[in-house]
């Protein structure tokens, strides 16, 4: 996808307004098209289906009266059912979890589905007329509003399953670890640019090593890095003969004024050239008030983080949804664990180009379970389904520097169940657990 159309469209996607507003313009052309149909042809339905066409304008106008207002009573109750259900994810999820209801397509269409029938049922009794000289009642309008509104009725009932549906807990860290999932395979492979050439490797790591020559590209915004264009970046390094340097992560806050690049004349410049190269590279990224899943592995981590610790805590104090997290957590560690990491130095296959900033698999590792192992002090249930989880991650890994950061966190683990679980009894069930998983990181 374009990366300018990416920056428009993400913001659209997330939004509750664009898909209404798409269908509310629907409803126009639909409403104008039919009536002009029942203009020229009509009659011919009235005299075939009396039935269904032969309703008079006191009828046709009544009907559509009350479809309208229904209409818009039922969007009124949908956008309340909408609020309280963000409420209650926010509340006894995590805030980041919101995210996932804002683009919901489903929500989005039965909210646009109730206001484009009102808007088409209001449009279509306008041009009802009855009198003595002119008599107009768009016989087909009518019978497609009737059609509509008993749509009505099934998608409001759909939008109440979906709605429960929704909430529940595994339905939502399931959607979370499907995002991730994703992203996953969209990120790796890596498309910015090639590895090094071993051979070159040295020289290049000793270039990029040199403190002086990088020129700073800073923000001129504040927010959260969202999306960088490495293509784009890659294509910029390649004209310019250059070479470029991320210094931040993608989901990072970057304040105003904060670097977002380094730039260096490239190895394959003469030192007699000039390096007065344009700054425009703040065009090749995107900056947001908010995170979002897109090339940023570590926010879905993140949000089935956020709802383990808020599971956690002893206002919400359910071991359950903290559980049902972990397994997704051990899932994603697991097809993280089957990936090749990309390097550091990337090049267009002759020169060094770029600098990437990635998270290391440990990193990734000590996001996931780090917060939520020091919040299961003391309970044991959690403390047994966090070495499931790295046990089932272990099982992916083909890496045996993977299976040490792993034995790290198994150790963690351990240690926190000793100290902190009060009885004998609790700490030898941690134990046995311990025995019978070893095989999986050993």
């Amino acid at each position: 996808m374009n990366f300018r159309f990416r920056q428009l469209w993400q913001p659209l996607r997330e939004s509750l307004w664009f898909v209404p507003l798409l269908m509310v313009l629907v409803a126009l052309g639909l409403a104008y098209g039919l009536v002009q149909f029942d203009q020229a042809s009509s009659v011919h339905g009235t005299r075939r289906l009396p039935l269904f066409f032969g309703i008079d304008a006191g009828g046709a106008s009544g009907m559509l009266t009350a479809i309208a207002g229904s209409m818009l009573t039922v969007a009124a109750l949908t956008f309340s059912l909408l609020l309280a259900a963000l409420a209650q994810v926010s509340n006894q999820y995590s805030p980041r979890a919101l995210r996932n209801f804002m683009r919901d397509p489903v929500n989005q269409f039965v909210m646009g589905y109730f206001v484009s029938v009102f808007t088409f049922a209001l449009l279509v009794q306008g041009t009802i007329r009855e009198g003595e000289d002119v008599r107009f009642v768009p016989t087909t309008a009518v019978l497609m509003g009737l059609m509509l509104a008993l749509g009505g009725v099934a998608a409001l009932i759909f939008f109440i399953h979906h709605v429960a549906e929704s909430l529940q807990t595994g339905t939502l860290v399931q959607r979370i670890t499907a995002e991730t999932e994703r992203e996953i395979t969209h990120l790796f492979p890596f498309d910015f640019g090639a590895e090094l050439h071993p051979d070159t490797r040295a020289d290049a790591e000793a270039f990029v090593a040199e403190p002086t020559g990088w020129v700073a590209i800073n923000s001129d915004e504040a927010g959260y890095l969202q999306y960088v264009d490495a293509r784009g970046l890659l294509a910029w390094t390649i004209r310019h003969r250059t070479v470029l340097r991320l210094d931040c992560h993608v989901g990072d806050f970057v304040g105003r004024g904060q670097r977002l690049f380094s730039v260096r004349a490239g190895q394959d410049r003469t030192p007699t050239e000039p390096t007065d190269w344009p700054t425009d590279l703040r065009r090749y990224v995107s900056l947001g008030c908010h995170r979002n899943p897109e090339q940023d592995v570590a926010f879905g981590l993140q949000q089935l983080v956020d709802i383990a610790l808020k599971a956690l805590s002893p206002a919400i104090n359910d071991t359950t949804t903290a559980i049902m997290a972990i397994d997704y957590l051990g899932e994603l560690g697991g097809q993280l664990a089957q990936r090749d990491f990309p390097g550091v130095l990337r090049s267009d296959g002759h020169h060094l180009r770029v600098l990437v900033r990635v998270y290391t698999f440990e990193e990734y590792m000590r996001l996931a379970f780090d917060l939520v192992r020091e919040s299961a002090a003391g309970n044991p249930a959690v403390l047994r389904r966090l070495l499931r989880a790295l046990a089932l991650t272990a099982r992916h890994v083909r890496d045996p520097n993977r299976l040490l950061v792993l034995r790290e966190q198994v150790e963690l683990v351990m240690t926190q169940a000793e100290t902190t679980l009060p009885t004998d009894y609790l700490r030898q069930q941690v134990r046995e657990l311990y025995d019978e998983l070893s095989p999986a990181w050993a």
